[in-house]
């Protein structure tokens, strides 16, 4: 385990002292913001519930929200109660707001994942591929900053590839009975 703690550090130290520059940390900050609380993704939700043609793929998200959150937010932080980067070494300065709570997994990178993924496989493309991309300049931005170390991003990303492959199949599986009634 040390080792993988080694790794985090060297990455961070690498991105802090040889990537980040002054005139894109206002845009990294900024960026960041859209993974919140989850806030963007729930206005994104309800905005999406709205209209027929997209309540599917507002609600098939809710759940995926949900349960990434579930697993992230009051399952694994508790659970594994990991120190921030910030925490754990004095050579990383974080930017922005400083986040207190335990750093495995990064809630950011799940509620960003969680509802993109889903978004990537109905919505059109169009809007899916952008959302995607987002989220990953969301997670990349959680490193950029130095809140989190990359496992813990990488953790966020895995619970919402697993949150949103279980949501997305589940609502495969009640079309089919849906349409096998018919």
């Amino acid at each position: 385990m040390a080792w993988i703690q080694q790794l985090d550090l060297s990455i961070l130290l690498f991105i802090q002292e040889h990537l980040r520059v002054s005139w894109m940390n206002g845009f990294w900050e900024f960026i960041t913001h859209f993974g919140d609380g989850g806030i963007f993704w729930i206005l994104l939700i309800l905005v999406l519930l709205i209209p027929e043609k997209t309540r599917k793929a507002g609600i098939v998200a809710a759940c995926s929200l949900l349960l990434g959150f579930l697993i992230t937010n009051v399952t694994l932080k508790p659970l594994v109660d990991r120190m921030r980067p910030y925490e754990f070494s004095d050579a990383i300065l974080p930017l922005g707001t400083i986040p207190r709570d335990a750093s495995f997994p990064s809630g950011h990178t799940n509620a960003s994942f969680a509802c993109a993924l889903i978004y990537v496989r109905m919505l059109p493309k169009k809007y899916g591929i952008p959302l995607v991309v987002l989220a990953a300049l969301i997670a990349l931005s959680r490193l950029y900053l130095c809140v989190h170390f990359p496992t813990d991003v990488l953790g966020g990303f895995l619970v919402a590839v697993f949150s949103s492959t279980v949501v997305y199949a589940c609502y495969q599986s009640l079309e089919q009975i849906k349409l096998k009634k018919r």
